[in-house]
């Protein structure tokens, strides 16, 4: 999303100024001051972290320019409410409040439709999980949120899992610098796994050694899902008969099996 993305807003990436730790201190003492300019100057010094959090979105189809904007105003309410009493960083402060705010202009312009008592019940959740993350310097717990709301936790949970953003099965989870791995290689399939893969290899194997015949019964009967009645209309045999060859079809490919 940010390839050869140089200008965002008007705001020349290439060129934005890092701040060392000494001047951010420096100038969250001269904000809580009253100094106006070391708020733009905070602001300034902090768009790298805006930066690097949106890269986290780029295969959500949304503009740059407008997650750079949502992320900012993340930025500002970490810059406004940022305690310098804490023993935290500021970009781990800062960080899950970008996120946050991205992550509610994504679900806000959500195509699928959640009923208003969720979305109540989830911004009343993510406003007080803001509120404790202010008051404490971590992220609380959904025990925490409930306690706080006095509704009962698997609420909170529901209604915080339908407000969530839909996500490709090809969006990257993890990246240690070599290959990515996706959501579809964390998802588990209980219909296609290696024993059932195995069983397939046994059953056609097994189908290869009976007669011409009880491949025909048995690829009639199970493949095709034909009664016993229509498979001897097909071959001409009696329904009868079928049943006797189908039975001794499937007992000799259990002992092959």
């Amino acid at each position: 999303m940010l390839v050869n993305k140089v200008e965002i807003c008007g705001v020349n990436t290439s060129k934005l100024p890092v701040l060392s730790a000494v001047k951010m201190r420096e100038l969250f003492v001269r904000l809580q001051a009253g100094d106006p300019t070391a708020r733009e100057q905070l602001i300034q010094g902090n768009l790298r972290l805006v930066l690097s959090v949106i890269q986290r979105f780029n295969n959500r189809g949304e503009y740059v320019d407008d997650l750079f904007q949502v992320g900012c105003i993340g930025l500002i309410k970490a810059i406004d409410n940022f305690d310098l009493g804490q023993n935290v960083k500021f970009s781990t402060y800062a960080v899950p409040m970008i996120i946050g705010e991205i992550r509610r202009y994504l679900r806000d312009n959500n195509s699928i439709r959640v009923s208003r008592s969720l979305r109540d019940v989830a911004y009343k959740a993510l406003q007080v999980r803001d509120g404790l993350v202010n008051r404490h310097a971590r992220e609380p717990s959904i025990n925490e949120i409930a306690s706080e709301l006095k509704m009962p936790r698997e609420d909170i949970v529901f209604a915080l899992d339908a407000i969530q953003e839909p996500i490709s099965l090809f969006d990257p989870v993890y990246h240690d610098g070599g290959d990515p791995i996706f959501v579809m290689d964390q998802i588990g399939d209980d219909k296609n796994h290696d024993s059932t893969w195995l069983e397939g290899i046994s059953i056609r194997e097994a189908m290869g050694k009976l007669s011409e015949r009880e491949k025909l019964i048995l690829s009639l009967r199970f493949y095709e899902g034909r009664t016993q009645m229509e498979v001897a209309g097909e071959i001409g045999i009696s329904q009868a008969q079928v049943s006797r060859l189908e039975k001794a079809a499937l007992g000799h490919m259990r002992k092959l099996m």
